[in-house]
């Protein structure tokens, strides 16, 4: 099989690349483009660790084919926050100690960052069944839960992305 065209916004900035019709998101991200905040967990779509944005929702990139990341505008953890201020998710995180070795971090932020475009003033539960898909064996969730609810505060009281 040839390798197919396709173009996406990573982090607002376009790419052009060719991609074998079976590469899956995740490798292109890291490897093709050196993103290598999005982790590479289970491979199977059961821990979160892959969790990037595409089109502002929350998808598994270890599921997801690269040629149906055509057109679309993906956001990884690196394209959260600016170089000189972090994203309120992930000063949040820094300061609720919701990250521990941080191999889910980056998936379980990501996770959490659409779910604040969709719902910015989540209630406890819907954040816990929000992040359920992200697999944490370090926190034990009650400090991302705090971590979030704190970041839509912030967000809610002017502190932007």
């Amino acid at each position: 099989m040839s390798r197919i065209k396709i173009t996406m916004d990573v982090n607002g900035r376009r790419h052009e690349l060719a991609v074998e019709p079976w590469e899956l998101l995740v490798d292109v991200l890291r490897d093709t483009l050196g993103l290598t905040g999005t982790k590479k967990g289970c491979g199977e779509g059961e821990c979160g660790a892959c969790t990037v944005n595409m089109d502002g929702r929350a998808v598994l990139s270890c599921l997801t084919l690269a040629v149906h990341a055509d057109g679309k505008e993906i956001m990884t953890i690196e394209g959260l926050g600016k170089r000189t201020k972090l994203h309120p998710l992930q000063e949040a995180f820094v300061n609720e100690a919701a990250i521990q070795c941080g191999f889910c971090s980056p998936g379980m932020i990501m996770a959490a960052h659409a779910l604040l475009k969709e719902n910015p003033d989540p209630t406890e539960e819907v954040v816990r069944k929000k992040i359920a898909n992200n697999l944490c064996r370090c926190t034990g969730y009650e400090r991302p839960v705090k971590a979030i609810l704190k970041a839509a505060r912030m967000i809610k009281e002017g502190h932007h992305e």
